[in-house]
């Protein structure tokens, strides 16, 4: 099944009666949509002139649209339960339904006019039979309505496991293609190139990163409008925050940044213009990526899989800076998650942090929003 005829399917699911409420409709029709939309970019983005950035949008794309077709599940699952456990607490009303339905179906029709008491019983219990048969067809038409709508629910899931397959198999290959393209694209500009002994004997003296990036303090520098930009900077990466500024994590420790949980393998981008002033591992961070965006400013990202760039080089806002670790979950994973109304995929953690000088600021002003 094609994307197309999988966003075609969901949407003649939820128009049938009795359907879901149509923000969730919308929610995995425009979801399904803009999966759709990222696949059939990837091929325009293989061969656009700037790969890199064609590759960048086309990852956004599908993240945007595989996240909302997840949390539009996740009510699918939901609704499609409860749904489920309210037929099954029907089910002896349902029984006794079937039974009369069957019963009067099983006899002939004069028969079904005679009573054994004569004619005035006959029309007796014609007037019952007739007080009853609006209900009985109420009844009839209530249970069709809800068998309508679990099957347009299972209908829903199963064409949205299309697409969530066919959307999992492109955004692999628009990773992998993205890598390739940052492998074999020239050297960006450089604003300055850091000494590799100095940097080599900072990295050996700094047991924290606290210590690593005050380090790399860069002072007053190019870029003052950098300043200008707090409260409306874009995530770096699609994720929610678990946990704020000084806030305590498992082990009783507080850092001054932001923790976001994200999903495995998502892409991390540069939230402003900057320079690259060190990316690479440093224990207990996983990969770390400090970015100068000017005016004595540090962005801190830390916790990726990979990261793309060298020291000195000067990327441009929204440009690929790596990739999340961690693998992807399955397409049985993601059901399974919908099933039980939990989430999937945020397996990852991103530590972010913002520098002015040597002393941190609460990120959470810079940034557009903070996400729970």
């Amino acid at each position: 099944m094609s994307l197309r005829a999988a966003a075609l399917a969901a949407l003649m699911a939820l128009a049938a009666p009795g359907a879901l409420r149509a923000d969730v409709a919308g929610q995995a029709a425009q979801a399904a949509e803009d999966l759709q939309r990222a696949v059939v970019g990837l091929q325009a983005a293989t061969g656009a002139r700037d790969r890199v950035a064609a590759l960048t949008e086309t990852i956004r794309a599908y993240e945007a649209g595989l996240a909302a077709l997840r949390a539009a599940l996740r009510q699918v699952a939901l609704h499609e339960a409860d749904l489920s456990a309210r037929l099954a607490a029907d089910q002896a009303r349902i029984g006794r339904l079937l039974a009369v339905l069957v019963q009067i179906g099983s006899e002939p029709g004069p028969v079904q006019l005679l009573h054994p008491s004569g004619p005035l019983g006959t029309a007796r219990a014609g007037m019952v039979l007739a007080e009853m048969t609006p209900a009985l067809q109420a009844e009839v038409a209530a249970l069709s309505a809800e068998l309508q709508e679990l099957r347009a629910l299972r209908a829903l899931q199963e064409a949205a496991g299309q697409t969530l397959m066919q959307g999992l198999a492109a955004a692999e290959a628009a990773r992998t293609a993205l890598s390739q393209a940052m492998s074999d694209r020239r050297a960006l500009p450089r604003r300055f190139t850091e000494d590799p002994a100095v940097l080599r004997g900072l990295l050996e003296s700094a047991d924290t990163l606290d210590a690593l990036a005050a380090g790399l303090d860069p002072g007053i520098g190019e870029g003052a409008e950098f300043a200008t930009a707090r409260g409306r900077l874009p995530w770096p990466v699609a994720g929610r925050v678990v946990l704020r500024a000084g806030e305590a994590d498992a082990t009783g420790a507080r850092k001054p940044g932001l923790t976001l949980a994200v999903p495995a393998q998502a892409l991390v981008t540069a939230p402003w213009d900057a320079t690259i002033r060190y990316a690479g591992p440093f224990p207990d961070y996983g990969n770390v990526m400090i970015l100068e965006p000017g005016d004595g400013y540090l962005l801190v990202l830390a916790g990726l899989g990979t990261v793309y760039g060298e020291i000195g080089e000067v990327v441009a806002a929204g440009a690929p800076l790596g990739l999340m670790g961690g693998a992807e979950p399955a397409l049985a994973d993601l059901a399974a998650a919908s099933e039980d109304g939990g989430g999937t995929g945020d397996a990852e953690t991103l530590y972010l942090e913002i520098r002015q000088g040597a002393e941190p600021v609460n990120p959470e002003d810079w940034f557009t929003a903070a996400r729970d």
